[in-house]
């Protein structure tokens, strides 16, 4: 029987050292995005014979297809635990091919558009060369204009604390209640930053008249895929989000072909703003139900 649990800073070798042999480029095989988000959506893992199974729901659970290298006797162990009840959440297009291969008639898919990744050439994020991109170079040229004092800087003990102040400073000027999650965001952002070393996470910040204005973290999510999980700038400042996300790419992404800037969450104005950096590609993604 798999026995699940929540995943704790003790687990990440263990579950890092199977998810590192995984070439899925989806979001979700990732540790840091299991621990920061666990409370929310009622994330849980088990690791049994080298195979990595994860799952969410407060109430009704839904299982990522397993991490490892026999996927049929993984499923099979699912179907078992599930007894008639087996759901899959953000299957990419091989997992849900998989399934349709090995047990045919077996599930209903229904694609869930809210839950694509974005996923980008590091190079192009690097370089915002183009026309479609002039925007973004305009807007990079006026804060450079604006703040000809401003620097890049990694984030490290000594200024991980003006990057937690920071991140305050701007949850004071957002209407809580105006954006869908951005309370549970905002809380998952502190437990990433109160944990940043732990977690081993790469991360960058802009500083403009001494003051931190900006700031990006991410980590490894497979050998040639960066994942970022989270950037904040000050809205009132222009050119503060282009700026962070072109210069965290050009120090912290460019030993990978790709970045990843994870999904949309059904966020229209965030699903403007990925898609106006010209995406390589969305990951798509389908939930899945047995058929009883």
């Amino acid at each position: 029987m798999l026995d699940f649990k929540k995943a704790t800073l003790a687990d990440r070798d263990a579950i890092c050292g199977i998810l590192s042999k995984s070439p899925c480029h989806s979001m979700e095989y990732n540790f840091t995005l299991m621990f920061m988000w666990q409370e929310q959506y009622g994330f849980e893992f088990s690791i049994d014979g080298g195979t990595l199974y994860m799952r969410a729901g407060c109430r009704e659970k839904s299982y990522l297809f397993p991490c490892g290298d026999d996927l049929k006797t993984a499923t099979d162990k699912l179907f078992e635990l599930c007894k008639g009840g087996l759901s899959f959440y953000s299957l990419t297009d091989e997992q849900k091919g998989f399934l349709e291969r090995e047990y045919p008639d077996k599930f209903i898919f229904t694609e869930n558009r809210n839950a694509g990744d974005y996923v980008y050439l590091s190079e192009s994020l690097a370089s915002l060369t183009g026309k479609k991109l002039s925007s973004k170079r305009n807007h990079i040229n006026r804060f450079e204009a604006e703040h000809p004092d401003w620097t890049y800087e990694e984030i490290t003990t000594a200024n991980l604390a003006e990057v937690i102040k920071m991140h305050s400073l701007w949850c004071e000027t957002q209407d809580m209640n105006e954006r869908k999650g951005l309370k549970e965001e905002t809380e998952a952002v502190r437990l990433v930053l109160q944990n940043y070393f732990e977690l081993e996470l790469s991360g960058g910040l802009i500083r403009a008249g001494g003051e931190v204005v900006a700031f990006s973290v991410g980590d490894r999510l497979n050998s040639d895929t960066f994942l970022v999980h989270i950037e904040k700038a000050f809205g009132y400042i222009n050119g503060a989000y282009p700026i962070i996300n072109r210069e965290f790419v050009r120090h912290n992404c460019l030993d990978y072909r790709y970045v990843n800037r994870e999904d949309d969450a059904a966020d229209e104005g965030l699903r403007r703003a990925k898609l106006s950096y010209q995406p390589y590609e969305i990951i798509k993604k389908y939930n899945a139900k047995e058929i009883k």
